[in-house]
């Protein structure tokens, strides 16, 4: 008895741990179809541009985390190489010098400095940021119409800033979504806005580089 007991115990378990991985997987921005077919939605960069968009990432947060230390709090996104500073600096100064790093990126197109000058955000507010954007994130994904992987959300303080590239109505339907959303004080849209023809390219481009990264590859 206390082993047929022990196995439906571990049976349950497993289950749980199952339908949470799945949970997971749906909160990722995949979706299920009434067919059964899986559809994710591609990012509309290119594989290289998002390589230079990590790479201008993680280059300027460590430098600028080097260079001003405790001075300053700076999370630097990029986006289609459209670069976004947010967080807290000690003073102006430290504010135009952490802007003038990006001058001599030539990978880096264009900046938007929203630095704020005061003292560094908590650890506390962070956590709030994180689960605001999680948020957001989640309900971009299960709105319909919403290309969730072609955008970046960043929230600072209760403000929201949105990268992308999106149509005119896509760029409505995703400032309208982030105003919405309980815990958002103001929203900033920063969007590469694109016309339906260019939105149709962009995807048959990217179904295109995804077949060919997933195909196995041919010997001779």
């Amino acid at each position: 008895m206390h082993v047929k007991l022990m196995g439906k115990v571990l049976g349950a378990l497993t289950l749980v741990s199952f339908l949470s991985s799945c949970a997971v997987i749906a909160v990722g921005g995949v979706a299920a179809g009434a067919t059964g077919t899986v559809a994710v939605m591609a990012d509309r960069r290119s594989p290289a541009v998002q390589a230079i968009d990590k790479g201008i990432e993680l280059q300027a947060e460590n430098a600028l985390a080097q260079r001003f230390g405790d001075n300053a709090h700076i999370n630097v996104t990029s986006f289609n190489q459209k670069v976004l500073l947010t967080g807290e600096v000690k003073d102006d100064a430290i504010k135009v010098e952490a802007g003038d790093y990006f001058k001599d990126m030539k990978n880096a197109h264009s900046l938007f400095n929203e630095l704020l000058v005061g003292p560094n955000s908590s650890y506390s507010s962070r956590a709030n940021d994180s689960y605001l954007e999680s948020k957001i994130k989640t309900q971009m994904i299960f709105t319909d119409k919403l290309p969730s992987n072609s955008m970046d959300i960043v929230a600072e303080g209760g403000n929201v800033y949105l990268m992308g590239m999106l149509t005119q109505s896509e760029a409505e339907l995703a400032k309208k979504v982030a105003s919405n959303t309980n815990g958002v004080k103001d929203v900033y849209a920063y969007f590469d806005i694109i016309s339906d023809a260019e939105k149709a390219r962009l995807e048959k481009q990217g179904k295109a580089d995804d077949s060919q990264s997933n195909s196995p590859p041919k010997y001779q």
